[in-house]
């Protein structure tokens, strides 16, 4: 299974950004390849797209630190370098902040690169009738 958390804003570089990350469901491994449109209605609806792969390793048991609110972990991934923290918010159930740590991949200036296109929200129009 996959532990995973949904980053609404996505991760960053900058050690100062503190980026709520949620915990959803856990997937299967195969969810790792998946690139497509989930159906309207269904968890997670919209479109998937992978943006970035690589490896990550971390320092001890995964499972006794997410169990202890805190994973350390380090990415070697294509856009993702270097070390990072998911830390579980004091008396949240889901929520988490990824932080990214202070070594030699950190980057400041760094910009999330925008993968899909936003679609434009429909505008609800609203007449009111005249008196004839």
């Amino acid at each position: 299974m996959l532990k995973s958390w949904a980053v609404p804003k996505g991760p960053s570089l900058n050690p100062a950004d503190k980026r709520l990350a949620v915990a959803v469901p856990d997937h299967s491994l195969s969810y790792g390849r998946f690139e497509g449109t989930l159906a309207e209605g269904t968890y997670g609806a919209g479109e998937v797209r992978i943006w970035d792969e690589g490896e990550y390793e971390t320092a001890f048991d995964p499972l006794k630190q997410y169990e202890k609110g805190k994973i350390v972990f380090e990415f070697y991934g294509s856009k993702l370098r270097g070390e990072f923290a998911l830390v579980k918010m004091h008396g949240q159930e889901k929520n988490w902040l990824l932080i990214k740590t202070d070594d030699g991949y950190a980057d400041p200036d760094w910009e999330l690169e925008t993968v899909l296109t936003p679609t434009p929200r429909k505008t609800k129009t609203t007449r009111k009738k005249t008196p004839a």
